[in-house]
């Protein structure tokens, strides 16, 4: 493990937290990391607790939010999409944030729940009903099914239909449990329910679930001599009313306690955790001294309950088996350690199947293996989920460098002064990262190797990235993390292997994965400087495949009773089959009457048709300089389909330019009887010809090279904007240096001083600033508000200036998400 960067506060809060006051830590699936700070006001009497909301590739952006709780946070919680967060206090308040404008800067409180004057110990989303396993034996697989397999589960709650309702749940010190339901009316059902007839303080607790749509919950009163408690909760609707039905569990007793060596030396429990929120029959537990701590692994196991010698002799009943109960037994405990000061458990559902396992130690896969302990020293070990062997250890910057890895931990000379420790932890969805807010209110972000330090040959390694980008791929979570362990010399090749197991899925998982792998090359291709231009291309390659399915979309059959296929099939299949360059020809042959628009509509589409028109000119007048692979475009000319694409888009705007020739693409040309489109959709069909057969493409010949010279003396080739500059850190960590950032302060590109930010809207001072989706130039110093999305750069406009239905349903799209799948963050409206 390494760091990866360290921010700190621009400005630090007078004084450092206190033992008493936690620190909590959050990190969603699409790598946005919440945590909370305390702050004394400036007369040293108050409190204001806040919220702090980053996205991980933005993480001097920071949001900070004044909560409005009364008492100290206690709990963060995301939801299943990593869009809604949960906060809870030592009040009883909890209150539910989302994201105002979908912005990833700016969230609001609009629910919220309480249980008066009771705090929350522990806090939680129902279960969705959505689980995968991912299987390390099926890695090599050429089906995505095998490797990523649905498991059967069912939701904490279900609407009618079977769609799971969505809620929260929350259990209080005093014992009790609290669930929150979210109905589709968007007003909320509450109730309370004690655990237990017998109430008792409750220090810590954490929740679970169970297949059969069922909650466990495991609490603790804080002493390592008292009994770990388990319940089972059930949540249902009973007349509009919620209605919670709980039950006693088998309860433990930790092995600490009854070792006489033992027996009084880690008085106090200090972390309660299931190792995994679908799996309730697991579950860590830690135990501590003012000088050290001992963590235990404990498993509930069905076994055979004993029968009495009485009953031995009896001659069984056919059929009759023996009786079975739950029992809680020990897997693992560690030795005596130093003092632990936060936990992270990971959140990847790897297989823990035996023929998984042994798959994993031996190709020495560690996502989703490790948990991470930290300690009061600074330093944090990874240690494996079930066994408790350390895997790795990570040596902060106030522990001394000079230990050897053999010395016990108590022994080791602690430093001078105070020593600065995690007081919250977090893994990432992949477990290859690692957040933690220190004691002096730092934050640090940490690469976790995927092999865990086990130096492997590059097929290794490459398979390991491919295997965890495929995750992230079918389930939409972000892959943020995964790009910190791709090297520049990794690039290419992941890229080839992505879209080799991409092509051997079935038809229509491709369909549904075709725009999210397009965007994770894209962001692969950033972080080296010989693919960058490939980059590029595939966020271009994104916006031609959005505009053809709007402008196709916009086509009518003539008459209702009309076959199966739409026009905008029809439009595919016709112009696949006609391979005339006479761009007339192939008009003739469709029913021009399933593309009449009226006139605003066609002219409100005239920006979308300028890009796919400059994008045509741009392609063909690079195809001279095809050798050289760091120019734009070049994906292009080898890409059989996008040519395709861009041949139809051609006859349908030819089309619309009869009805409203001021729809048309404008060119500059030199001559005033050109015919630009025809020489344009002449040359674009020559070069497709020689693509469209993927498996036996040919090269183009030279007279289309030669025509295609002479383009820019015939018409004006545009400058194509293809992509904002990325001003993101996950590219500037590829050399494994640190970085050390301050909030509020962007970090600045190398050569460019200290004081200047990166410039997000356009890659050459003074040029136009340009609306990346709307395709519209916003002039040299833009006005108008905008967004930025947080993965690929592009930018757009926060308010539509559009009045007409066309473009605002092209926009709406775009509203929750970039076409890349990434989110949304306010930029300035000058960046100075």
């Amino acid at each position: 493990m390494d760091v990866a960067y360290v921010c700190e506060w621009e400005k630090r809060p007078k004084s450092n937290h206190c033992p008493s006051i936690p620190l909590v830590c959050a990190w969603s699936c699409r790598n946005l990391v919440a945590f909370t700070t305390d702050l004394k006001n400036e007369e040293e009497k108050d409190l204001t607790h806040m919220i702090h909301i980053i996205d991980t590739e933005h993480p001097w952006d920071i949001y900070s939010i004044n909560s409005g709780h009364n008492e100290v946070i206690t709990c963060l919680e995301w939801d299943q999409s990593g869009s809604r967060l949960l906060s809870a206090d030592a009040d009883g308040q909890i209150k539910c944030w989302g994201m105002a404008e979908h912005l990833v800067n700016g969230w609001e409180s609009s629910l919220g729940s309480a249980v008066e004057g009771d705090p929350i110990v522990a806090l939680s989303w129902l279960h969705n009903g959505v689980k995968l396993a991912l299987h390390v034996e099926k890695s090599g697989s050429s089906n995505f099914g095998e490797k990523f397999s649905r498991v059967k589960f069912s939701p904490s709650l279900t609407l009618f239909g079977g769609k799971p309702m969505e809620g929260w749940m929350a259990v209080t010190v005093s014992g009790l449990v609290s669930v929150s339901l979210l109905k589709p009316n968007g007003t909320l059902l509450t109730a309370s329910e004690s655990l237990c007839r017998l109430r008792g303080r409750v220090a810590l607790a954490d929740i679970a679930f169970t297949g059969g749509g069922n909650i466990v919950v495991a609490a603790t009163d804080g002493s390592s001599s008292s009994p770990v408690q388990f319940y089972k909760v059930c949540v249902g609707v009973v007349n509009e009313k919620c209605r919670i039905d709980t039950e006693l569990l088998p309860s433990l007793f930790m092995r600490c306690t009854t070792d006489p060596a033992r027996k009084d030396k880690y008085p106090a429990v200090t972390h309660l955790k299931f190792l995994t929120r679908e799996n309730s029959e697991q579950v860590l537990l830690c135990a501590s001294s003012q000088l050290g701590s001992i963590v235990e692994c404990w498993s509930l196991r069905k076994e055979g309950l004993p029968v009495n010698n009485i009953f031995q002799h009896r001659s069984p009943v056919v059929g009759e088996k023996q009786p079975m109960i739950l029992k809680w037994r020990i897997l693992s405990a560690t030795s005596d350690l130093d003092r632990v000061s936060a936990v992270a458990l990971p959140k990847l559902p790897i297989s823990i199947s035996n023929t998984d396992l042994k798959v994993a130690s031996d190709t020495k896969f560690c996502p989703g293996l490790g948990l991470a302990l930290a300690f009061h020293d600074g330093s944090i070990h990874i240690v494996h989920r079930l066994s408790l062997q350390t895997m790795g250890v990570f040596y902060g910057s106030s522990a001394s460098s000079q230990r050897g890895p053999d010395e016990p931990a108590l022994k080791r000379q602690r430093p001078a002064g105070t020593a600065g420790h995690f007081k919250a932890l977090q893994l990432s969805w992949t477990s290859l990262a690692l957040v933690g807010i220190d004691n002096h209110g730092k934050l640090h972000m940490l690469r976790v190797s995927p092999s865990m330090g086990h130096t492997l040959d590059m097929n290794t390694s490459l398979r390991h990235l491919l295997f965890l980008l495929e995750y992230c791929m079918v389930t939409g979570y972000d892959w943020w993390d995964i790009l910190l362990h791709v090297q520049p010399g990794m690039v290419h090749n992941l890229v080839d292997k992505l879209h080799e197991e991409y092509m051997r899925q079935n038809q229509a998982l491709q369909q549904v994965l075709s725009t999210r792998i397009v965007a994770m090359k894209a962001s692969l291709c950033k972080l080296s400087s010989a693919t960058v231009a490939r980059a590029c291309d595939y966020h271009a390659k994104l916006l031609l495949i959005a505009i053809s399915s709007r402008l196709k979309s916009l086509l009518r059959p003539h008459v209702l009773n009309t076959p199966d296929k739409s026009p905008g099939d029809r439009l595919a299949e016709i112009c696949v089959k006609n391979t005339d360059t006479d761009i007339d020809k192939v008009m003739i042959n469709l029913k021009t009457e399933e593309f009449v628009l009226d006139a605003s509509t066609l002219q409100s589409l005239q920006q979308l048709i300028q890009w796919v028109g400059d994008l045509v000119l741009y392609l063909l007048a690079s195809l001279p300089n095809q050798g050289s692979l760091v120019r734009p475009g070049f994906g292009f000319l080898r890409d059989g389909p996008s040519l395709g694409m861009l041949r139809e888009m051609m006859v349908v705007i030819r089309i619309w330019g009869l009805l409203k020739p001021g729809c048309l693409p404008i060119y500059t040309a030199t001559s005033d009887n050109q015919d630009s489109m025809s020489l344009l959709f002449r040359l674009l069909t020559k070069l497709w010809l020689c693509s469209r057969d993927e498996n036996h493409p040919s090269e183009p010949d030279d007279s289309l090279i030669d025509e295609c010279c002479l383009l820019p003396s015939q018409l004006l080739v545009p400058n194509m904007d293809w992509l904002p500059v990325n001003d993101g850190v996950v590219s500037k960590l590829q050399n494994k240096q640190p970085l050390r950032l301050q909030f509020g302060k962007p970090y600045s590109l190398p050569g460019l001083g200290s004081g200047a930010p990166v410039e997000i809207f356009s890659r050459t001072p003074g040029s136009q600033r340009m609306d990346n989706l709307r395709c519209l130039h916003l002039g040299v110093c833009p006005t108008e508000d905008s967004k930025a999305c947080t993965r690929c750069g592009c930018v757009t406009m926060l308010r539509s200036p559009n009045k007409t239905t066309a473009l605002k349903q092209w926009e709406q799209r775009w509203i929750k998400n970039c076409l890349c799948g990434g989110l949304w963050r306010r930029i300035p409206t000058t960046v100075s």
